[in-house]
């Protein structure tokens, strides 16, 4: 994978003071080799209840926030730059056809010790363990929603023993093989330039068969894995608390045993303004995310506060994360018409959002689904000749009439489910935007807001026909966007749960060019094809595109080794605190 250079600026600023005394970070801290501290317990919040941490099932940010700290696949990103390092592999060869993988694992990974395992004591992580793991991956389950994009048409055999699951007749993944306790192999269907990439994703973390016969379901919150943390304390929607594994493989270059923290803390305040007060108290070390309507307040302008004392640190950086609105065009007969999604998309002045509704939190969506980043451009993707949705309300009008609803006559109301959490960013959209269609169509629009977790059973059971969604990339590269509309994705059955593809849309012009772009190993080109493909989309009108985000993280002054990155990918592996004793004068 070629690394993505995405700068993150960090900057600083001076918050107003508030009532409440700062509270240290429960636990001892010790300076070891290189000038970190060992110890302490990292405070953070997810403003919604995580859905699973079963690696299968994770499919939204915050539970990947979580389950990335307990679980480890073979390889993981760094970081700071969202390259691959080794992670259970230490290291990997490619055959010359880039078709075959050979991994090399690492023989001290064990995995947290757990009820499941005899005097619940874990055990080593052995090729057998992936082998099961990734079989389990291709199965059919009620909560697997990633075989989808992870090793389905790319790994030998993996189909096929998804779709003899379905009987209960799996034969197995033939492309995974046991060499022995130390050594796996993956051989491909194709050459695959993201493959990498994809075995960073949570479907591709490693548990033991021990767990599954267990806890079963219940693996959605009983975690088992060799990250450096496991979890000591789950009470949904209020806390999780991690503690250090202490028999977690990793050393630092100065040789000091890794994590470094003895463990982390997990709160869920849904309302951000309580959150942020939190964090001004010193209860919270870390709040990603501020509100469009606490923004000012506290960032002023970024060049204001690189010169403002430095109470607390502000980390940014462009964030791969496109957020829009979805039509399932399966669900309703109005939007499988072309001229009502264009319509639709026309009548959105996405700069006002952009510029007023969210005040500069991000950039208006020009392009597509796949957020402007440089280094894509510099790769080949043709972002000039894509031509993104502008503001022209009576072009809107005109096809509308085309449709057969002139002025909205005859359209039928419709709801809009979005989801709740994460401030009033949601409903301030969602608001403006029920106004512009109202003023511009004609059109009768209903918000509907329901907590996170239904929003997304929802909308992947064909229950929401007009929905609000956000996509934060999974690997750097426009391929995980744009598989979005890739209509193999779309299941057979109108009732089956479509994980990916929540538009059910399908086009085989797409699906062709997006094909062809997977499997073409010239960079250039397929950077170029992916572009040609997401054209094909945007000719069809088959979302709305609203807006980009941006990454915006508050963290106390302590806090270290935590990089910002377009992913919003976090491993604490090598964060710390100092103790306060220990911090530099201001």
């Amino acid at each position: 994978m070629n690394k993505l250079f995405i700068i993150s600026v960090v900057s600083v600023i001076c918050l107003s003071s508030c009532n409440g005394d700062k509270k240290e970070n429960k636990g001892t801290s010790s300076e070891a080799k290189g000038g970190v501290f060992l110890g302490g317990v990292l405070r953070t919040n997810e403003v919604e209840a995580f859905k699973s941490l079963m690696p299968i099932a994770i499919n939204e940010i915050n539970s990947i926030h979580i389950a990335t700290q307990v679980y480890e696949g073979l390889v993981k990103f760094n970081q700071a730059d969202l390259s691959i390092l080794p992670a259970v592999a230490k290291t990997w060869d490619i055959s010359d056809d880039k078709t075959e993988y050979t991994f090399h694992l690492r023989t001290n990974a064990k995995f947290h010790n757990d009820p499941c395992f005899p005097n619940s004591i874990g055990r080593n992580a052995v090729a057998a363990d992936f082998k099961f793991s990734f079989e389990k991956l291709c199965t059919q389950n009620v909560a697997n929603n990633l075989f989808d994009v992870t090793f389905k048409d790319r790994v030998d055999g993996a189909n096929e023993n998804f779709e003899g699951s379905k009987t209960g007749k799996s034969v197995g993944v033939k492309g995974v093989t046991v060499v022995n306790d130390s050594t796996l192999k993956i051989k491909l269907l194709h050459p695959d330039a993201s493959f990498l990439n994809i075995l960073t994703m949570p479907g591709c973390y490693v548990y033991p068969k021990e767990a599954v016969t267990k806890y079963g379901a219940d693996m959605r919150i009983k975690c088992v894995g060799t990250g450096p943390f496991f979890i000591e304390t789950i009470k949904e929607g209020e806390v999780v608390i991690m503690k250090k594994h202490q028999d977690y493989w990793g050393y630092d270059a100065d040789g000091n045993k890794l994590p470094y923290l003895d463990g982390i803390k997990w709160s869920f305040i849904r309302d951000k303004k309580t959150e942020i007060l939190e964090f001004k108290r010193g209860n919270l070390d870390m709040v990603y995310r501020i509100p469009v309507e606490m923004f000012h307040e506290f960032m002023g302008t970024l060049e204001n506060a690189k010169n403002r004392k430095d109470e607390f640190q502000i980390v940014t950086s462009t964030a791969l994360s496109s957020h829009y609105y979805g039509f399932n065009i399966q669900a309703n007969p109005i939007f499988a018409k072309r001229d009502v999604r264009l319509a639709f998309n026309l009548a959105i002045d996405r700069h006002k959002i952009a510029d007023f509704t969210i005040q500069g939190e991000g950039t208006s969506a020009d392009y597509g689904m796949v957020p402007y980043a440089e280094v894509f451009e510099k790769e080949g993707y043709d972002y000039k000749s894509l031509k993104g949705f502008g503001y022209y309300p009576d072009s809107a009008k005109k096809l509308l009439k085309a449709a057969g609803y002139p002025g909205g006559k005859g359209f039928p109301e419709l709801n809009l489910e979005i989801n709740s959490g994460g401030g009033d960013r949601n409903i301030l959209i969602a608001e403006v935007i029920q106004k512009m269609l109202k003023e511009n169509l004609g059109i009768t629009i209903n918000i509907n807001t329901v907590p996170f977790a239904e929003h997304i059973e929802n909308i992947q059971g064909g229950k929401s026909d007009f929905f609000r969604f956000a996509w934060i990339g999974d690997y750097p590269d426009p391929e995980s966007f744009l598989t979005l509309f890739y209509g193999k994705h779309v299941p057979t059955e109108k009732t089956e749960k479509s994980y990916i593809n929540t538009f059910r849309y399908k086009n085989a012009r797409f699906d062709s060019m997006f094909e062809a772009a997977r499997f073409e190993a010239d960079k250039t080109k397929r950077m170029k094809m992916f572009s040609e493909a997401e054209a094909i989309v945007l000719q069809d009108a088959a979302w709305i595109p609203i807006f980009y985000d941006e990454n915006f993280r508050l963290e106390q002054r302590n806090v270290r080794n935590l990089p910002e990155n377009p992913l919003l990918f976090m491993d604490m592996t090598t964060t710390y605190l100092i103790p306060p004793d220990k911090m530099p004068k201001k």
